[in-house]
């Protein structure tokens, strides 16, 4: 890695594409797999993982894409019914600046639990957290 572009060089070995038999897994497609978080940020967090190594969501195909949701919401329903969250949230990192620590692409899939946070309010804006709370004006 040099420090203007922190991604790792394609010789470096990607944890994802080594790491599935050692994992946690929920369900399996044609695309790919859905995975418990092996760090959750709450209980049932999981991950939707291509079997394909690209980094960025961006680079996705309209296959990939298709398959890759329905694991999301497959995925949801199992969480649902073992973890009975209040809700979700679904995010993806695309880049080092963005927080993507690990360069192939996966979808985070977080249930969140009444009372988890003081004020969830601004949800995935909180990446950014003096944008978090906001005020819209009534029209």
């Amino acid at each position: 890695m040099n420090p203007t572009d922190p991604s790792p060089s394609p010789t470096e070995e990607c944890r994802f594409c080594v790491s599935k038999p050692g994992r946690q897994l929920i369900i399996e497609s044609e695309y790919g797999f859905a995975a418990y978080d092996r760090h959750p940020a709450s209980p049932g967090h999981f991950l939707v993982i291509p079997y394909r190594h690209f980094a960025s969501y961006f680079d996705i195909n309209d296959d990939e894409l298709i398959d890759l949701w329905g694991l999301v919401a497959r995925g949801k329903e199992i969480v649902e019914k073992e973890y009975h969250p209040d809700g979700y949230n679904i995010g993806i990192n695309v880049g080092h600046w963005a927080g993507q620590s690990i360069h192939h692409l996966h979808i985070h899939v977080i249930p969140r639990y009444k009372g988890d946070v003081e004020n969830p309010k601004g949800g995935v804006r909180s990446v950014i957290p003096h944008k978090k709370l906001y005020n819209v004006s009534p029209d």
